[in-house]
């Protein structure tokens, strides 16, 4: 069993910079991405944070250290 899963950003105030972009991007469900980007509904990141998918992570933009370390820990049991 595998999980799709894509890099997307967290909106919460703590994670944000000055000019409302994220600091890091989290690890979440494929296929809950664009459930939240049309309803706005919350989806869950690897390392347990809730946000609204509100922005698309650009090439080099910066992961969450605790998804990322999650995700390579579930594709190193494959």
């Amino acid at each position: 069993m595998s999980t799709d899963t894509m890099v997307r950003p967290d909106s919460t105030t703590d994670e944000t910079t000055d000019d409302d972009t994220p600091k890091f991007f989290h690890y979440v469900k494929k296929n809950k991405i664009a459930e939240s980007a049309v309803m706005g509904t919350h989806v869950v990141a690897l390392c347990g944070e809730v946000f609204p998918v509100t922005r698309s992570p650009k090439a080099n933009a910066p992961v969450c250290p605790a998804c990322e370390e999650i995700y390579k820990g579930l594709r190193s049991g494959d």
